[in-house]
């Protein structure tokens, strides 16, 4: 009987050990590279209805993941997109904003700064993580400040990794100009 629980102390040392060691699935993905398929997802939107990235096939997309609903640097930067929209809309594009936050929290940032583009929900990390945009550290599980700008065939053409709220609309904005007139579909 003693031999038999040291061996399953042993065995149950053993899977513990090969455990903490394993790679962790919640870890961030890889940032999605410029020319690489741009993942897709579907989350809700502060409307509560679903919203998917095929949904806008045959429009260029301006994919931004920002840390938190309601803090200084996001409604800066939710700010300029919504100043720019007409500019985006003369391009063919569209505004996708993503962060962990709920859909009721997306509801009162939109109310609060009259935001009329989509905020997308992502309370699982899933779409998050999909795209490279985890923040891992700290005490609070945010997304990262990361923006992708994905071609009408799906297809990311320009990312952008931490990003300053300020200037972003103007980068964002002479990006796709570049892109629209170098062929880029």
């Amino acid at each position: 009987m003693q031999r038999l629980v040291l061996f399953h102390c042993a065995a149950v040392a053993v899977l513990a050990s090969a455990l903490i060691s394993a790679p962790s699935t919640a870890r961030a993905a890889e940032v999605p590279a410029a020319g690489s398929a741009a993942p897709g997802f579907t989350l809700n939107s502060q409307e509560g209805t679903p919203v998917s990235l095929n949904d806008y096939r045959g429009k260029w997309v301006v994919l931004y993941f920002y840390p938190k609903d309601m803090t200084t640097g996001c409604t800066i930067e939710a700010h300029n997109f919504q100043r720019d929209l007409a500019e985006y809309d003369k391009r063919g594009a569209v505004i996708l904003g993503v962060s962990v936050d709920s859909v009721d929290s997306h509801v009162q940032f939109c109310t609060k700064e009259s935001l009329t583009f989509k905020l997308l929900s992502d309370t699982s990390h899933d779409v998050v993580t999909k795209y490279g945009s985890l923040s891992e550290g700290g005490k609070s599980i945010v997304a990262l400040r990361n923006t992708f700008v994905i071609d009408p065939s799906g297809v990311v053409r320009q990312v952008f990794t931490k990003v300053s709220p300020n200037p972003h609309s103007e980068e964002v904005l002479a990006a796709l100009d570049t892109l629209r007139s170098s062929g880029t579909k």
